[in-house]
């Protein structure tokens, strides 16, 4: 399918915008420019409650935000782990994608402000984020939600910590998971890279020089490509993982990982969602309001979350 028209207005309003390459920039100044993009008055509508807190992390204090919905408690629970290559992004970034997911799925969504590289390199972001997810899961009661129905979930970056943390969980004693959503999750190294690294090489918002430059910035050497906390594709054991849903997107480097990581998810007997999306670019999930399309995957992916929180 070609690029959605949608897609591509935006495409070319942010080309003419003048932005630099962001392989070109230093780590300060992609991050003055991500923060710049952020605009709280976009936000979508969120009628539940958001409360900022800290709490004990491996590295100190480990900010979080959480969304509850409202209704009924208990309430299940979703983890948000962000996107933005492990070097960029944080709560401010992701608080769209956080209120539609817990007001569309009726559960409350804690995000997580992981430690970023390459000031703290991996496996740092895992750590936080499985630390986080513990302690959501005995702190439960007092955030008014249900330790029982728990699941993991993030975009890009934050996919591979999503499963990477259900890998620790599951070879470290719990808590248990319900589900994993994995929104075009970095799933593998650059090198050699798929063939959608080279058919998206540009041209389409991440490139890979971009995420040469993320990935780059997050291993601490190119022996750590093979790692399987780090790459789920190469020697990672899938098995016994919660429920997966997959979204990729057809004009995106990471398209054929995500493709393969789906694969491998079922050919381990875990059972899995995939949703292709057909003109769709990395990042799409987050055009709510401006992409047609992106609402109705957020919609899928919220009545994903439901059936397997409750059911």
């Amino acid at each position: 399918m070609s690029l959605d028209p949608q897609v591509r207005n935006l495409l070319d309003a942010v080309e003419a915008m003048g932005f630099e390459a962001l392989h070109t920039l230093s780590v300060e100044e992609a991050r003055k420019r991500a923060d710049a993009m952020v605009d709280p008055d976009t936000f979508p509508e969120y009628d539940g409650r958001i409360e900022g807190s800290s709490i004990p992390g491996p590295g100190g204090d480990l900010r979080i935000r959480v969304f509850t919905p409202k209704g009924d408690a208990p309430f299940p629970m979703i983890m948000f782990f962000h996107g933005g290559g492990f070097v960029l992004g944080g709560l401010d970034s992701h608080e769209p994608i956080c209120r539609l997911l817990s007001q569309k799925s009726g559960a409350i969504v804690i995000s997580v402000d992981y430690r970023l590289a390459p000031e703290h390199k991996f496996p740092a972001a895992v750590e936080d984020c499985l630390t986080a997810t513990r302690w959501a899961s005995e702190n439960a009661a007092s955030l008014n939600g249900d330790a029982a129905r728990l699941a993991v979930s993030g975009d890009s970056a934050g996919g591979n910590l999503a499963t990477v943390v259900a890998m620790r969980i599951r070879n470290e004693g719990g808590p248990a998971l319900r589900g994993q959503l994995l929104i075009y999750p970095v799933a593998d190294h650059y090198e050699p890279g798929t063939q959608s690294y080279r058919d998206n090489a540009e041209g389409y918002f991440l490139t890979r020089k971009g995420m040469q430059w993320f990935i780059d910035h997050y291993l601490p050497s190119s022996d750590d490509a093979d790692h399987p906390h780090f790459s789920l594709l190469r020697g990672a054991d899938l098995h016994d993982l919660p429920p997966a849903c997959v979204i990729t997107a057809e004009y995106d480097p990471l398209r054929d990982e995500g493709d393969l990581l789906a694969a491998r998810l079922r050919d381990a007997g875990v059972e899995t969602v995939h949703q292709p999306c057909e003109g769709m670019i990395h990042g799409f999930y987050t055009f709510v309001g401006m992409v047609d399309k992106s609402e109705e995957v957020v919609n899928d992916s919220c009545r994903w979350l439901k059936n397997v929180l409750n059911n």
